[in-house]
């Protein structure tokens, strides 16, 4: 009896499978990058409030620069793999605790810097949740 002789399939290379490596662009990385560098040079001015330049002021400026980058990046990267509405109360909750956090730098009560973050942040998460309705499959 004749049998047929399996043919690797195209791409394979014997036993080994091909995996797709997930490749980002460069505004994966360079978006959370202007934004953390704008954030930190921001809080970094609001802190100065018009005297010298400190070191505390520039820790404080690299420190959060740095951070809201790293949220930035990290939200941006797992975006994906959120539903619609986790994933544009993710952006409102960021959205929201930068600007309370720029607000607190001001000198206000903490009450109007939750309420200026909380207003904030939900205008963030209706809009977010409408781009992603309207424009989701």
């Amino acid at each position: 009896m004749a049998t047929h002789a399996a043919m690797p399939s195209r791409g394979s290379h014997g036993s080994r499978t091909r995996t797709t490596a997930r490749h980002h662009g460069p505004l994966a990385w360079m978006v959370p990058l202007a934004l953390g560098v704008i954030f930190g040079f921001y809080a970094a001015f609001i802190e100065r409030d018009g005297g010298p330049v400190t070191g505390g002021q520039v820790v404080l400026g690299l420190v959060s620069g740095v951070v809201l980058a790293a949220l930035c990046f990290a939200l941006g990267r797992y975006r994906h793999a959120l539903p619609r509405e986790l994933r544009a109360a993710a952006f409102g909750a960021l959205t929201a605790c930068a600007i309370g956090f720029l607000t607190s730098l001001t000198g206000t009560s903490v009450l109007r810097s939750a309420g200026m973050g909380a207003l904030v942040g939900a205008g963030v998460f209706c809009v977010a949740f409408y781009v992603y309705y309207t424009r989701e499959d």
